[in-house]
Formats: C-alpha cells, structure tokens, sequence
C-alpha cells in the first residue's frame, strides 16, 4: 500500500515538474508576429486581386472580352478607339522570347561552371560579381538597349532592315542579360543541394567531369533548375522600364524582331503616366491588360510548381 502511494506521489511529483508552470509571453509574442507578417502577404496578394477585377469587370461591362482578346487593333488611347490586345500580347512573347534564348543557356551554363567547374575559392568570387546584375535598375538597362546596344545592331544589320531607333532585338538581348543572375543563381543553389555521393558514384563508374555534369547533376537538380527557368521567364514578361526605353510604344503584330513593339507593361507605364481621365474606359484598359499580365504569370507559378513537384528529389 505505502509502495503504491509513493509511485502515485511519483508521478503526480513528475507530472507536475513537466507540466508548464507559467504562460511563455515572449514566444506567444513571437508567433503574434509571425501570423501577422503572414497574414500582411495574404492581405496583399488579395488586395491587388481585387483592385485588378473590380475595374476589370466595369471594362468588360463596356468592350466586349472576344474584342479584347481575339482583336488585332489596339488603340485604346485615339478618338475611335479599339481594344484588341493581340499585338501587346504579341510583343511581349516576342521580347519575352528573344531574352530566354539569351538568358537560359547562358544562365545555365554560368550554373554548371560555378557548381562542377570552378574551384571554390574562384566560386565565391565570381557569383557575387554575378549576382551585382541583379542590382542594376533597370531604367539603366533600357539606356543602355537604346544607346549602346541599338547603334551596335544598326552597324551589324545590313541595309535599311533596322529602320527606327526603337526595336525589340536590342530590348530582348539586353532583357536577357538581366535575367542571367536570377537563372543562374537559382539553378547553382539546386546543383549545389545534389549530394557530392552521386557525383563520386559516378566518378567511380568511369564517367568524366562533363558526363558527370550533365547526366547527373543536372538530371537530380531539374526540378531547382526548372523552377529557376520559370522565374526568369516570369520576371522577362513583368519588365517594365527596358521595353519601355528601348523597344518602342507603338502597338505591331510582327515577328521581325527587328521593328518598334509595345509589351503590355510598357502600355501599363505609358498610361498610367498619361492624362487618362481616372473612371473612363480607356483608363479601364490599363486593369483590363495587367489582369491579362497577372494571368500569365500566374498561369507560370502554376506550372513551376507542378515542375517542382514532379521531378522532384528527395535524398537522405
């Protein structure tokens, strides 16, 4: 009887040394900050949806959406005005287009040189210098499409095939540039996360450094370096102030690089810096075309993350 007293007093002794005697302040405080800092994002991300669709469905409660979007006249801002987007959308694929030829390979390649290649102390030098790219503004890229890169494309072209100062080459090159860091940095953090045992395995089977980098590394970090592609594609398609500067703001459904072009952010800076009438339909455009712009790129987070997903993987 005094032996099962003594195991209940035992426990209850336990019990009550493990039981919390007072309220942790400092960490609910703590998690009061984090649910805040959360919920500011979430907040955010609805407040720009909102105020993208409620100006948007007053524009399409005026021009009818199959005009918008199947029409191939876009002159929202003249007295009989049209509202068919087809050639903001075409520019922007185009530039889009040029930049990730430029930016893919290169920003991959710079990927596998820092991750397989260059020695480490030559590494922490050189992503840095990389990644200073991604600091630049990127006004200072669009003078520099217009001024430096234009005049280089007009003593290359031969004849009259470069006719105006603006075109959509040199934007698209200069695009390209710009979004090498954000490629090449995301892609060498995944090769980076590939465990050094699948590189000696293969070592140990015979394969050299290339076959090592392309047929192993790459493969086990595709789903980092997919995520990395689709980031860079994003941010081309978001660009504002380099097409803006350098490709020209006339509308043109052309896929002559070489012509002036308008991308659908270039229209949004253009005219959001106008003298629209706030409340009309021609300023409606300007929600109507960065709610096309918010699709998109939301429609490339969606297919990221399902890359993510589906090559995936997981080591221990």
């Amino acid at each position: 009887m005094t032996l099962q007293v003594d195991k209940r007093a035992a426990a209850a002794g336990t019990h009550g040394f493990l039981r919390q005697q007072r309220p942790r302040y400092g960490e609910v405080a703590v998690k009061g900050v984090l649910f805040a800092a959360a919920s500011v994002a979430v907040a955010t991300t609805v407040a720009i949806v909102v105020a993208l669709v409620i100006p948007t469905i007053e524009f399409f409660s005026e021009v009818p959406i199959t005009d918008f979007l199947f029409g191939t006249t876009w002159t929202p801002l003249f007295k009989d005005p049209q509202f068919g987007v087809v050639p903001l959308v075409v520019g922007t694929l185009v530039i889009t287009a040029i930049a990730c030829i430029v930016a893919l390979p290169l920003g991959l390649g710079s990927a596998i040189y820092l991750s397989e290649y260059a020695p480490e102390r030559l590494r922490q030098t050189l992503k840095p210098t990389l990644e200073v790219l991604a600091g630049i503004p990127t006004v200072v890229y669009g003078f520099f499409a217009l001024t430096f890169m234009t005049p280089i494309l007009k003593s290359v072209v031969p004849g009259d095939s470069l006719p105006t100062t603006f075109n959509a080459l040199s934007a698209g090159l200069i695009m390209g540039v710009m979004i090498i860091p954000t490629v090449a940095s995301l892609s060498e953090d995944a090769m980076a996360a590939v465990p050094n045992s699948l590189r000696q395995g293969a070592f140990a089977l015979g394969s050299n450094q290339r076959q090592v980098s392309t047929r192993v590394v790459v493969p086990a970090a595709l789903s980092g370096i997919a995520a990395a592609f689709i980031l860079g594609i994003s941010r081309a398609i978001g660009e504002t102030m380099i097409v803006t500067v350098a490709a020209g703001l006339q509308p043109n459904i052309t896929l002559n690089p070489l012509e002036f072009m308008e991308t659908m952010t270039a229209f949004i800076a253009s005219a959001g810096s106008g003298d629209v009438p706030t409340g009309s339909v021609e300023y409606k455009t300007i929600f109507a075309v960065g709610s096309l712009l918010f699709v998109f790129t939301f429609l490339l987070n969606m297919l990221s993350i399902r890359l993510v997903r589906r090559y995936r993987e997981v080591y221990e």
